[in-house]
């Protein structure tokens, strides 16, 4: 009891995180939470993206149709693009620990349950569809969640190389998953599936590894459900001098040289060309090789050159390889071309991430996280049509000129005040 006969009224407050001096914090493979937390969204996103191609090679057994396998994938980014908006909100309000536990203990059960439909002939189209799209909605909470908790665990100096590393995990994915699920998928069609229930197991038990705190204690704001602030990240990131510009270069780079448009405009090339599927198959590796090889670099990249002349490489690098890409004669040529512009692509995340980290209170990252991540996917789907029609329409020379003309329009934003001289991510102050 108080002096005056009230009961005493206790206010907790999260413990506040001392910072070591620049310069004397342990390196960032010794941190122990953030590598656990970044082994964790490995293993999930291997099962995602094995997944990604599990699903249609199974509809393509099932009843043979790429038109059910697209719209499925279709189906898929658009759940995800939707769900990361709502997953921000929630890793703004919600215990971000407990929510990636549900995400991916979710995507076990769900997998294991499809596992055994599949084994018992029960797998129809619609219940794959059901199934690829309910573990895209969950993976969508998940990574504005996982992303929000990285300004928690790694202190700010170490945000950009944390956010490198990040890249890594997701070329190495991105790689390692496809060839990952058509060879359990050849030895039994229900395998995948069974490797990705698991993979979501070892995610689950990595997230209960970390001791740290993921999250500041959250503010007394509006229900997370009130539409002004579930999209409240988008208007941050409109305000922000240093996001702002750089999230418009993203989305015109996404339009131009989306993964999967480049991908189908090599591969359409390479086939009127006459090259074998063999040949197709090296031109595609080639490319995709670019992003891994740029991610392994990104951290010592982000470390010895300033942010502008990042950026300003990736920017102009674009629209050069794309004007290459409709002179160059020869079809493995196509995969260096486009694996040089990727190659780019991980530092400049890196710098992005790290703003977003050092600039954003932790009660916003993961809103304006989400924000990121819907506006990242809304521009792939017309990028990709738009490919595929002109390809039809025009051939591979005005694919590459179109992709050249806009990469080079986002370009342009390289020359503005504020991108010619960016800070460096550990001098950014918090909005």
């Amino acid at each position: 009891m108080t002096t005056d006969g009230r009961r005493p009224h206790f206010h907790w407050t999260a413990p506040r995180r001392h910072p070591a001096a620049p310069g004397t914090e342990p390196p960032l493979l010794r941190n122990r939470d953030f590598q656990a937390l970044w082994l964790s969204r490995f293993f999930a996103g291997l099962g995602k993206e094995s997944g990604e191609v599990a699903y249609p090679l199974l509809v393509l057994l099932l009843v043979g149709s790429a038109t059910h396998a697209g719209a499925i994938g279709a189906a898929q980014v658009t759940a995800a693009m939707v769900a990361s908006v709502v997953g921000g909100s929630i890793a703004d309000r919600c215990d971000r620990r407990f929510v990636l536990l549900v995400c991916d203990f979710g995507r076990l059960v769900l997998l294991a349950a499809f596992a055994l439909l599949v084994v018992s002939g029960a797998a129809t189209v619609p219940v794959v569809s059901a199934v690829a799209v309910s573990s895209s909605l969950l993976m969508g909470v998940a990574n504005p969640v996982a992303m929000a908790a990285v300004k928690q665990l790694v202190p700010p100096s170490q945000v950009a190389e944390a956010a490198a590393q990040n890249q890594i995990r997701f070329f190495s994915t991105t790689a390692l998953g496809p060839p990952v699920a058509g060879g359990l998928f050849g030895l039994g069609r229900a395998l995948p599936f069974v490797a990705e229930a698991f993979s979501y197991l070892v995610s689950a038990v990595l997230v209960l590894q970390i001791r740290r705190p993921m999250q500041a204690r959250a503010p007394e704001d509006p229900s997370p459900w009130e539409v002004s602030w579930v999209v409240g990240g988008f208007g941050v990131i409109a305000r922000n001098r240093l996001l702002r510009p750089l999230m418009a270069w993203i989305v015109g780079f996404n339009l131009a040289f989306t993964s999967t448009g480049a991908v189908l405009a090599i591969i359409a090339t390479a086939e009127s060309k006459g090259a074998g599927d063999f040949t197709i198959g090296l031109t595609v590796s080639l490319a995709g090789s670019g992003g891994l090889v740029g991610a392994l670099a990104a951290g010592a990249v982000v470390r010895f050159l300033r942010p502008s002349t990042v950026f300003r490489l990736a920017a102009w690098g674009a629209p050069v390889c794309a004007v290459a890409l409709a002179l160059t004669p020869g079809v493995l040529s196509l995969g260096l071309l486009v694996g040089a512009v990727f190659a780019f692509v991980p530092a400049v995340n890196a710098v992005f991430f790290g703003y977003i980290a050092t600039s954003v209170p932790d009660g916003m990252q993961g809103r304006v996280l989400g924000a990121v991540s819907f506006l990242c996917l809304v521009s792939q789907p017309v990028g990709i049509l738009a490919v595929g029609i002109v390809f039809d329409m025009a051939g591979p020379t005005l694919v590459f000129l179109s992709m050249a003309a806009v990469s080079g329009l986002a370009a342009l934003i390289s020359l503005t005040p504020t991108m010619r001289n960016l800070p460096r991510s550990e001098d950014v102050t918090p909005a």
